[in-house]
């Protein structure tokens, strides 16, 4: 029987680091299922997710363990059973503003608060064009309660972006 597990790996950034990991991941029959990985301020941060034959497990887990001599830190954590996809609505949300300190805080908040959960969200800065500052990007795949109104999601979400003074879009599907 398979288990999967899911690791969080950060460290200098530098060649060849993902096929350490995938070196590290074969050599104990393990199949790569899902990863996202940046180089974020000089340094390699990633999460991926393995399926190992369950005898395997603990010698993949101390061999990726071992990366930390040169200089990765992986965490591991053998998954656990997320929320039922058949009983929740797939929504996406995209944002885009001015940056400002708070706002994934403030529309975190506002969708924790309603039981929405975030599968993935992925956030970043650029230049604004004309202006000068900053301009903020977000998107979101999201699980909300299926007894959840996406016209009252909606209409929080629009508030606090009034409030915040950036733009948000929430469609169902994603």
């Amino acid at each position: 029987m398979n288990v999967s597990l899911v690791l969080t790996v950060i460290g200098p950034d530098r060649p060849g680091i993902v096929q350490q990991l995938a070196q590290t991941v074969a050599e104990h029959d393990a199949n790569w299922l899902q990863s996202r990985m940046a180089h974020l301020a000089g340094q390699f941060a990633g999460i991926l997710r393995v399926g190992v034959p369950e005898h395997k497990a603990t010698a993949l887990s101390a061999a990726l363990e071992q990366l930390a001599t040169e200089g990765l830190r992986v965490v591991i954590e053998r998954t656990v059973t997320g929320l039922e996809t058949g009983k929740r609505q797939l929504l996406r949300l995209d944002l885009v503003g001015s940056d400002r300190p708070g706002i994934v805080r403030d529309i975190s908040r506002a969708l924790a608060d309603r039981g929405v959960n975030v599968e993935d969200l992925t956030t970043e800065c650029d230049a604004a064009p004309m202006s000068g500052g900053t301009l903020f990007r977000a998107t979101a795949d999201l699980q909300a309660p299926h007894d959840l109104s996406l016209d009252e999601l909606r209409g929080i979400l629009e508030e606090l972006a009034s409030d915040l003074m950036v733009e948000i879009t929430l469609d169902e599907g994603s």
